[in-house]
C-alpha cells in the first residue's frame, strides 16, 4: 500500500523564530542571529537618534547585505515585512475616534490621527535607507530580487506593497527628466539600451546606431537618484505612413526618411528597465512627453501610432481556437494570400484584441498598456514580425495602436465601460 507523501512543514513566522533557541534546517539565520538583525534594523529607526546616525546605521546594514547570501537576505526581508507593522491597537483606537468624529468639527483632526496610526514603521525604515546616496538604488535592486519569491511566500507581500507605494511617490513623473538618447550619448548609456531592450533584440553596434541616428529618435525617463540609468525608454521611427512591418524599421541598409516631409511617428519599442519598479507607471506620461517634444521639432507630424507585438495571442489561440485551425497555423508562412486559414487567423486575432477582457482590462499586456493610455486598436498586420520571437508570440502578426490626440479621453472612457476602442478595419475582420 502506498503511503501518502508527508505534508511540507509550514515555515515558522519570524515571531516564532525570534522566541526559539534552535534553527530549523530550512532557515538561514539562527534565532540568535535573527534577533541581532532585528535589533540592528530597529536601531536604524530609533526615534532618539539623529538622521545622520540613522543613515550611518542604514549604510552598515547595506554593507552587510551586499555580501549576504540569498537565504540570509530573504530572512532580512521577512523581518522587515513581519516585524515593522503598525500597532493594531493604536489603529483600532484611532479608527474608532475618527468614526465618532465624522460630521463634527473634529473630523479633520481625527482623520489625520487615523492616517498617522496606520503608517507602519517599515515606511520610516525605507526612508532611512533612501537617504543614503546609493539608498534608492539599493531598495530598487532589493525589490527586484524579492519579486520571484512573492508567489511562494505571501509573508513578503507587506514589504513589497510598502516599497511599491514609496516608489510611486519617489518616482512620480514630476521628478523625472525626459532625455533624448543619441549615438553621441555616453557609451555606458548606449550599452544599457542594448541590455534592456525588451521588444526587438539589438543585434550589433550598427543596429543600435540605426535606432539612434537620422530618422530615428529615442527618449528615456531618468531620475536624479539613478543617474545614467533610464527607467523606461521608447524608440521612434519618423515616416510618411503607419508602418505595417518591423523588418524595414530594423533594416540597417534602408534609406532614411526625409525628415522635412515626415508626417508620422511610429513608436516601435517601449522597454521598462527596472524590475524593482514594477507597478510604478511611467509609460503613459513618457508617450505624452515624447509626442509634445516631437511636435515641437517636427511641426508636420500629424499621426502618432505604434507598431506593437501581440505577446499573448498564440497562447490564447491554443486555448480557445479549434484544434484543427491551431495546427494549420503552425505553417503560417506557407499560407497563400487568399487562404481561408489566413482570414480566420486574422479574425481570431481581431477578436482577441477587440473583445477579450480580464477584470475589465484588455487581456493582452501590450494592448492593456496602450489602450489604458487612450489609444485605439487601428490595424492588424500580416507577417509583420517574421522573427522567431514574433512567430512564437503571435504567428508573426503585429498591431498598430493609434494615438488620436483629440480622442484619448474618449477612448479611456469607453475602456472604463468595458468597451475596447477599435477602428472599423478591426471590426471588419470579425468572423
Amino acid at each position: 500500500m502506498l503511503r501518502p507523501a508527508p505534508k511540507a512543514a509550514v515555515p515558522r513566522s519570524t515571531q516564532e523564530r525570534l522566541k526559539a533557541t534552535l534553527r530549523h534546517d530550512e532557515e538561514a539565520m539562527s534565532p540568535r542571529m535573527l534577533r541581532q538583525s532585528l535589533k540592528e534594523l530597529q536601531a536604524i529607526v530609533d526615534p532618539l537618534v539623529s538622521e545622520v546616525e540613522g543613515g550611518r546605521r542604514a549604510q552598515a546594514m547595506m554593507d552587510w547585505y551586499a555580501s549576504a547570501t540569498p537565504p540570509h537576505r530573504r530572512d532580512l526581508w521577512l523581518l522587515m515585512s513581519e516585524r515593522f507593522v503598525a500597532d493594531p491597537q493604536h489603529v483600532q483606537k484611532a479608527q474608532a475616534q475618527f468614526a465618532a468624529a465624522v460630521g463634527t468639527p473634529d473630523e479633520a483632526a481625527a482623520e489625520v490621527l487615523y492616517r498617522r496610526a496606520t503608517v507602519s514603521p517599515r515606511r520610516r525604515l525605507l526612508q532611512r535607507f533612501s537617504a543614503n546616496p546609493e539608498g534608492v538604488r539599493f531598495l530598487v535592486d532589493m525589490r527586484a530580487e524579492l519579486q520571484p519569491q512573492l508567489k511562494t511566500d505571501k509573508r513578503l507581500l507587506a514589504l513589497d506593497v510598502e516599497m511599491e507605494y514609496m516608489f510611486s511617490t519617489w518616482f512620480d513623473v514630476g521628478f523625472l527628466d525626459l532625455q533624448r538618447i543619441t549615438w553621441d550619448s555616453p557609451a555606458s548609456l548606449v550599452e544599457k539600451l542594448i541590455k534592456y531592450e525588451a521588444v526587438h533584440d539589438i543585434r550589433s553596434w550598427s543596429d543600435v546606431k540605426n535606432r539612434l541616428d537620422s530618422d530615428r529618435r529615442c527618449y528615456g525617463f531618468f531620475h536624479p537618484r539613478l543617474p545614467g540609468e533610464p527607467l523606461i525608454f521608447v524608440e521612434v521611427a519618423l515616416m510618411n505612413e503607419i508602418a505595417a512591418s518591423i523588418t524595414p524599421l530594423l533594416d540597417e541598409s534602408a534609406e532614411p526618411a526625409d525628415l522635412d516631409k515626415a508626417t508620422t511617428a511610429i513608436f516601435y519599442s517601449i522597454s521598462n528597465t527596472q524590475t524593482g519598479l514594477k507597478g510604478v507607471s511611467f509609460g503613459d506620461s513618457l508617450i505624452k512627453r515624447v509626442v509634445e517634444t516631437l511636435k515641437q521639432e517636427f511641426p508636420r507630424l500629424r499621426t502618432f501610432a505604434t507598431l506593437s507585438p501581440i505577446p499573448g495571442l498564440r497562447g490564447w489561440l491554443a486555448k480557445n481556437a479549434p484544434a484543427e485551425l491551431v495546427k494549420t497555423w503552425e505553417r503560417v508562412d506557407e499560407l497563400a494570400e487568399n487562404a481561408p486559414e489566413r482570414r480566420t487567423l486574422m479574425g481570431w486575432a481581431a477578436r482577441y484584441l477587440g473583445e477579450e477582457l480580464h477584470n475589465g482590462k484588455p487581456l493582452d499586456p501590450v494592448a492593456r498598456f496602450h489602450l489604458g493610455n487612450g489609444a485605439r486598436v487601428e490595424r492588424l498586420n500580416w507577417a509583420a514580425d517574421p522573427s522567431a520571437k514574433g512567430i512564437k508570440q503571435s504567428h508573426g502578426l503585429m498591431v498598430n495602436y493609434l494615438y488620436d490626440l483629440k480622442r484619448l479621453d474618449k477612448h479611456r472612457a469607453l475602456l472604463a465601460q468595458g468597451k475596447i476602442p477599435i477602428a472599423a478595419a478591426i471590426k471588419d475582420l470579425y468572423l
